[in-house]
């Protein structure tokens, strides 16, 4: 089942002969459950592409339909609700509360829909990312590879469509860096996950299923993986 389809996907900044495309007619599809890595040199557009499909960001043309809805027609109020319902972000630098506790920090995203969660997948997610004895804990009193199991259970909250991950590893030192790739593989196998994970490590992009490169704008290759 196809869960995101981008036709002639193009994002410009600038006009006339200054203007620079940042995401050159990129057209790609996914289907429920892959998981699917992203590569390419520093510039090369894939973090511009990744805050389009999470709707950080709009396109300049072309479409983005997640679920068979186009997200590049929402409206800002529409996008953020989206954005929150139905995309899962997960960045470097975790982008957690520092006033809030594991507990609260995994829940904001339903909490700030006025929804209480649903204590079963609560309770697995937990489990999953092993922080049953950290939810009391504050931000400040965890490692960063702590922080950032934090940032993948709330990016799982909502059951998300799509889980985007951009860089997740660049801040954390090589023990963590290993037990978060195999915490998004346990993820996407456990809770059958699409994941899209950008990288510029070859070896964590050769954990996914398909690897997408990215060149100056343009998808230049979509290469499926030999597990």
């Amino acid at each position: 089942m196809e869960i995101l389809h981008c036709e002639n996907l193009t994002k410009a900044y600038g006009s006339g002969q200054t203007i620079v495309k940042a995401l050159d007619e990129v057209t790609l599809t996914v289907k429920k459950g892959e998981f699917v890595a992203i590569v390419g040199a520093s510039g090369s557009g894939k973090s511009t592409l990744l805050h389009l499909l999470g709707g950080v960001d709009r396109p300049t043309s072309g479409t983005i339909r997640i679920e068979d809805r186009d997200i590049s027609q929402l409206n800002e109020t529409e996008l953020a609700l989206f954005r929150r319902r139905k995309v899962g972000l997960i960045y470097q630098f975790y982008n957690l509360i520092p006033t809030l506790n594991v507990r609260k920090n995994i829940v904001l995203p339903l909490l700030l829909d006025g929804k209480q969660p649903d204590e079963q997948r609560f309770t697995e997610i937990v489990h999953a990312m092993g922080l049953e004895t950290r939810l009391g804990h504050m931000p400040f009193q965890l490692s960063g590879g702590q922080q950032q199991r934090v940032a993948i259970a709330r990016s799982l909250i909502y059951r998300p469509a799509l889980l985007l991950a951009d860089e997740p590893t660049g801040n954390l030192d090589r023990k963590n860096t290993d037990e978060t790739v195999e915490l998004l593989k346990l993820t996407h196998k456990k809770f059958n996950q699409t994941v899209l994970l950008i990288t510029h490590n070859e070896k964590i992009a050769l954990e996914a299923e398909r690897i997408l490169t990215i060149e100056d704008g343009r998808l230049i290759s979509d290469k499926a993986v030999r597990q």
